[in-house]
């Protein structure tokens, strides 16, 4: 049989064709979402203990002795922090983790193979850092809830920098699953870095309960700005203004996504 008696050929409408990116990127994202939940005990449940430990220790030495703003008790002024931070380290160590193993088992072929553009990546390992670090925040402040009465005085600020601060940790940890070659150099990013920068942001005390020259300090810190403004949802105080803590940690998700971006597109420790 020739060409000409196979009849005409079947022209499919470029809208009909499934595009290997967007059905890519709905793959990518799954994969990442059941790669931390067929764990959850260890990646979801652990932190909220974790949270929980922090709370009844800090709560029971500190309550009678501190309290940082009118009318808020220690114990309420500390439960903002303790999720934002569980939030921003699982965030982090869902996209970095993620990474590293693909890189160091080889198969992160897998994902550079299929007609991927590296922004589809990118947005893929970051909205996945995201649903994760929400889900343990939301378990935290459900473990907490029994020891506390929270209300929110304003709502939309608190969405707003849980997303976003769990969005630039999802960044950041893309960088540093790019950067890293092992996993010890991960632990090192996570233990000079991530640690101090969280644990130096406000999460255990206020701003201004410190010296003028570690005031200054923490203004550099834009974890600080994530858990700050945050708790500015719940009390509707802060100890900056939560427009000038969204406007950095915007700003700061830029930068980061700018360069995460620019190492996915040039493939910088990626490709062999």
């Amino acid at each position: 049989m020739t060409a000409r008696d196979a009849g005409p050929a079947l022209v499919v409408p470029p809208t009909l064709v499934p595009m290997g990116g967007r059905a890519g990127f709905r793959t990518l994202f799954q994969k990442e979402l059941l790669r931390f939940w067929r764990v959850s005990f260890q990646t979801v449940f652990a932190p909220m203990v974790s949270a929980l430990l922090y709370l009844l220790v800090f709560a029971h030495v500190l309550e009678s002795r501190v309290q940082v703003y009118s009318g808020v008790s220690y114990t309420a002024f500390l439960v903002p922090g303790l999720v934002m931070m569980s939030v921003l380290q699982n965030a982090f160590a869902n996209s970095s983790s993620s990474l590293i193993q693909s890189k160091m088992t080889g198969n992160i072929i897998f994902i550079l193979l299929p007609p991927l553009s590296y922004a589809e990546i990118f947005w893929a390992y970051v909205l996945a850092s995201v649903v994760r670090g929400v889900a343990v925040g939301c378990g935290v402040l459900l473990v907490t809830m029994p020891f506390v009465h929270l209300s929110l005085a304003a709502p939309l600020w608190a969405a707003l920098f849980l997303v976003l601060g769990a969005a630039l940790m999802g960044a950041l940890g893309v960088l540093a699953g790019i950067w890293a070659d092992k996993v010890d150099q991960l632990a090192a990013f996570q233990n000079f870095v991530i640690l101090p920068f969280t644990f130096l942001s406000g999460v255990f005390y206020s701003m201004q309960s410190l010296p003028g020259f570690w005031q200054s300090v923490s203004r550099i810190n834009p974890f600080f700005y994530m858990i700050d403004g945050f708790r500015c949802g719940f009390f509707g105080v802060s100890d900056a203004s939560p427009w000038l803590s969204a406007a950095i940690v915007a700003a700061a998700f830029v930068v980061l996504a700018g360069l995460a971006l620019t190492l996915l597109r040039r493939g910088y420790k990626l490709r062999t």
